[in-house]
Order: C-alpha cells, then sequence, then structure tokens
C-alpha cells in the first residue's frame, strides 16, 4: 500500500513490509557484506517487516527504533537510531560489530553520491541519511530514506550503497505502508 500524505521523515511510526517486487536484490548486498550463502537465500525468500516507533527525546534528539521481523524463521535485528549524527557501536547476528552514524540531511545536494541521490520527491525538503563501517569484515554501508514515487504510487524508500575496496553495489528498498502499529 501507498505511503499516506501525511507520513514523512518526521512520522514514520507503524508497520512497514518491503515490496520485494518493487526492491532490488539485497543478495549483492550482503555477499559483499560477508554473509553466508544459505543466510542470503534466506532472506531473500523471507517477508521483512519494519515495526518503527519515531519521537523526540526530551533533549530535542529524534530517535527512530526499528524492530526488524521476517517469515521463514530468518530472526530479526534492532535499527535504534539517533539522528545526530555521532558514532556508535553496535553488534549483531547478521552484520557483527559496527560502528555507524545517522543524522539529517538539508537538501538532496548535501548528498555527495549520485546514486543515493535519485529518484527522491521533488518537494522533499530533507532526507535520514546513515553510515556504517563493520569493524570485523571491511565494508561500509551508506543509506538515505525518503519518499519516492514508484509506480504512480508514493512509498517509502531507502536508496542504499554497500562498499568493499574497489568492490560496490547499489540498491534501492521499497516499502510498502502497512499500519499505524508498530
Amino acid at each position: 500500500m501507498a505511503a499516506p500524505a501525511e507520513k514523512t521523515l518526521r512520522d514514520l511510526n507503524g508497520t512497514w513490509v518491503m515490496n520485494k517486487s518493487l526492491s532490488d536484490s539485497a543478495d549483492p548486498a550482503l555477499a559483499l557484506q560477508g554473509v553466508g550463502w544459505l543466510t542470503r537465500k534466506a532472506i531473500g525468500l523471507a517477508t521483512v517487516t519494519l515495526h518503527v516507533k519515531e519521537y523526540v527525546d526530551d533533549a530535542g534528539l529524534t530517535h527512530v527504533d526499528i524492530q526488524q521481523t521476517a517469515t521463514g524463521g530468518v530472526k530479526g535485528t534492532a535499527e535504534n537510531r539517533t539522528l545526530d549524527d555521532t558514532f556508535r557501536e553496535h553488534s549483531d547476528w547478521l552484520f557483527g560489530n559496527v560502528k555507524g552514524r545517522t543524522g539529517w540531511v538539508a537538501s538532496r545536494e548535501a548528498i555527495a553520491d549520485e546514486f543515493l541521490q535519485k529518484g527522491w520527491e521533488p518537494a522533499q525538503a530533507e532526507f535520514v541519511v546513515g553510515y556504517v563501517e563493520s569493524l570485523d569484515r571491511g565494508w561500509t554501508a551508506t543509506q538515505v530514506w525518503g519518499f519516492q514515487e514508484v509506480n504512480g504510487e508514493r512509498r517509502y524508500a531507502r536508496n542504499i550503497v554497500v562498499a568493499k575496496g574497489a568492490e560496490r553495489v547499489e540498491m534501492r528498498l521499497v516499502y510498502d505502508f502497512y499500519s499505524e502499529e508498530a
């Protein structure tokens, strides 16, 4: 289902389901990140759901807490982001030990990578940009969140670039809005 007009990056609260037919395959990126073949195949078959809670704390910082679940017995991950552009370390079963930062970017022009810049709604004035470095496997990932028109419908999307040495994988993930309930 298309994203409601009232949904913005300041209110992603709710449940979002990755639309596999509109999204690029994550397999090449996961392979570059050192995820094993069997796990990649299971992820490729699973339906990934994001349960999103977004809020502003007493210090005025935006938090986006995402619990990812997947069908087919694939274990989910937690994606808890504070949008203050400060590096934080994290460890999970899929990506290992990483450090990352997430923050607001006020314009498309402030996004350096051409792939990460493309496809966004013309009126979109701000973006969420996340950057992660693997502490164990040598890869980096940069992703930009926003809204795109896909097949004539407004969708929440993420443009992602994963790199390791000279190798680079670009992908877009597109999400269906499911409900206001996280």
